[in-house]
């Protein structure tokens, strides 16, 4: 197995009215989160990766037009059950943030073996109801940025 990459992304997906769409893991149910994943290669883009993300996650199909990168990154400690996943020795990932806004909900296709439910919420219920903290920042950020109740 190919170790995976310490670079990832979190795409908040959202509606222009400020609903933000949280998805289940299937590894750890009750754990709610953004679109998440690391990149596939070094070299992929990071906005490539993002909209990659969403689709496969989701099945979503957005255009690029709609995704929007914050310039804003968190490096966190990866946790120790699953740093077997990485290279020997890495022990930290770096986190880039996006957005991907649209008009209005759309359907959500899971990808089964990463996630069991989807709910579209108000953006200060989804911000919440997230387990990760970079997560919920990125979410109440994009609340107060919309001016969304």
């Amino acid at each position: 197995m190919t170790p995976k990459l310490p670079v990832s992304v979190l795409v908040v997906v959202h509606t222009a009215p400020g609903e933000v769409l949280l998805l289940e893991r299937a590894a750890r149910p009750g754990y709610w989160q953004s679109v998440t994943g690391s990149l596939d290669r070094p070299d992929e883009p990071l906005a490539a990766a993002a909209l990659r993300e969403v689709r496969e996650e989701t099945g979503i199909e957005a255009p690029p037009r709609l995704l929007r990168r914050w310039n804003l990154a968190y490096t966190f400690e990866i946790y120790a059950q699953w740093r077997h996943r990485f290279a020997p020795g890495t022990t930290h990932n770096t986190e880039h943030v996006f957005s991907l806004g649209l008009p209005e909900r759309v359907p959500v296709a899971l990808a089964a073996d990463e996630h069991i439910a989807s709910q579209w919420l108000p953006w200060r219920e989804a911000a919440g109801r997230c387990f990760s903290w970079s997560n919920r920042d990125a979410i109440a950020m994009l609340g107060a940025e919309l001016g969304a109740e």
